[in-house]
């Protein structure tokens, strides 16, 4: 297919790390943008901060990452890396976009933004997930193939599900007064109350230029006053956000038990510049010490200007949680209220992947995404090492984009190792991956394997991936307008890279 210059995004040179031009127009609650000034903050990589500097800086911090290569099956046929549902990336991207912008090519994770959407893949009738693979030719290159690994984890009623007990610690600064930062995490946290259990305890700490205890351990029941403590809150100060975390975690622990989900869930804009944990290395490790503890942690980023994505994430990560981005009551909604019973319950803990390709099948393969989640091939059956976590009714999907060569049957073999929610020692199941496993053609493959395949391609494309150079979003889009199946999230991806290709053109025209 031949490539259309104009619907590509040219590749990052040596200073896009530091990309200009974020929007942080308030969003109204319902979504909407309000029309306020655009601020224009520097946004810049944490590769410029440097390993001795903290969070304190002005402008979004990204963690840049190099996006996977081709690699030959011959040399290394292992790919290992961990599993990840967070959402953050996407729902950030798509904040730029609404508001007229292609976001920063480091703000881009194709994992984030497949992991979005919703799967419809077959839950398992035992144990705690599923594993869907598929492949099908790519709209983009003859020579090559799409493969598709997708995990569904096991679905668990919100009657099921353990008692939580919630700690939300609520940034209060002054960064945080716009409506669609304080304001807007207020209503969250509503929504995430009324979606309780009665077995279900909350509290809630705020920290500014100092840490308040606002709302003891209270029943989920007790809507009056929760959202009487709620309504209490209000933005300025500083930004003491390492005490806050501490304060948090107290509380934590000592719901913390094996029939208990015990979790810390941080509402921020990201700023941090206050505080006895200034630097990411001593945030990171003063969260991980508590996961031993049975604490997780879960980070909701909001606003603009000063967010610091690659901290949240990274939090996150340590805290055995997931990483979201709130834009709008609509995605309130998404995270807090469908997402929220799958965030509490973990159904497996760390889960790793690793797939094993024929080198007399299989010439060349990459990974799309994961690159923050790479993990070394020896350490796929090493227990010790940490990896990611399977909610119930989690999805997770892989994508990769693999190169064939011969007439071998058996592709690949597929291993997934993961531990219990509470378990120590990790259980490894394989699964084939085969030529039946691919369809002749992308129009005779799944609905779901066709969107999840623009997906990817699209988040490579707006990240400027070396291996997508040539790639169109005007095939992403007609592949995924052939695979919206009447959902809304869907929809709405469409329309977003139709704004993408529009941004697009304009760039390159020098608009």
């Amino acid at each position: 297919m031949a490539p259309e210059p104009e619907m590509r995004r040219a590749a990052p040179g040596k200073q896009s790390v530091a990309a200009t031009g974020a929007a942080s127009g308030a969003l109204a609650l319902g979504g909407a943008a309000a029309p306020m000034p655009v601020q224009q903050p520097k946004e810049k990589s944490k590769l410029e901060l440097g390993d001795d500097k903290g969070v304190a800086e002005g402008g979004n911090t990204f963690e840049a990452y190099k996006a996977n290569a081709f690699t030959e099956t011959a040399k290394d046929n292992l790919s290992t890396f961990a599993a990840d549902v967070d959402t953050a990336s996407y729902s950030m991207a798509r904040r730029y976009l609404q508001q007229g912008q292609l976001p920063p090519t480091q703000a881009v994770r194709v994992e984030e933004f497949v992991n979005y959407f919703k799967y419809r893949y077959t839950p398992p009738e035992d144990g705690a997930f599923t594993v869907h693979l598929e492949g099908a030719p790519s709209p983009f290159n003859a020579r090559r193939q799409f493969v598709r690994v997708g995990v569904q984890g096991k679905v668990v009623s919100r009657s099921q599900r353990k008692p939580a007990h919630l700690v939300f610690l609520v940034d209060t600064s002054g960064s945080m007064a716009s409506s669609d930062k304080l304001p807007l995490a207020i209503e969250s946290i509503k929504v995430a109350v009324k979606n309780l259990n009665e077995n279900d305890t909350v509290a809630l700490v705020t920290y500014a230029g100092s840490t308040r205890d606002v709302l003891p351990p209270t029943p989920a029941t007790d809507v009056k006053k929760i959202h009487a403590a709620l309504d209490t809150l209000v933005a300025g100060g500083g930004t003491a956000m390492g005490s806050g975390m501490e304060t948090a975690y107290k509380h934590a622990v000592k719901k913390a038990a094996a029939g208990v989900v015990s979790r810390v869930v941080v509402l921020t804009d990201g700023d941090a510049n206050i505080g006895p944990n200034l630097s990411p290395k001593a945030m990171l490790a003063s969260v991980q010490k508590y996961v031993s503890e049975g604490v997780t942690l879960t980070t909701v980023g909001f606003g603009m200007g000063n967010y610091h994505d690659s901290l949240m994430e990274q939090l996150a990560d340590k805290g055995n949680g997931n990483s979201f981005y709130v834009d709008s009551m609509k995605e309130a909604r998404k995270v807090f209220e469908t997402q929220l019973t799958g965030t509490l319950e973990v159904i497996a803990k760390d889960v790793k992947f690793q797939v094993e390709f024929n080198p007399k099948a299989v010439s060349r393969y990459r990974l799309m995404g994961y690159e923050n989640r790479d993990i070394a091939d020896k350490d796929f059956r090493d227990d010790k090492v940490d990896a990611g976590e399977i909610g119930a009714g989690h999805t997770v999907t892989a994508l990769y984009e693999v190169e064939l060569t011969g007439e071998e049957k058996e592709l690949a073999t597929v291993r997934i190792r993961a531990k219990a929610p509470n378990g120590t020692e990790a259980k490894e199941q394989a699964f084939p991956l085969t030529r039946a496993n691919l369809k002749p053609s992308m129009e005779a493959a799944s609905t779901d394997f066709r969107f999840a395949v623009a997906v990817a391609a699209t988040a490579d494309i707006l990240r400027a991936a070396p291996a997508a150079e040539g790639w169109s979003l005007a095939t992403t889009q007609k592949l995924a307008e052939g695979a919206v199946a009447g959902d809304s999230d869907r929809t709405e991806f469409v329309r977003l890279i139709g704004q993408a290709r529009a941004l697009t053109t304009a760039s390159a025209r020098g608009n």
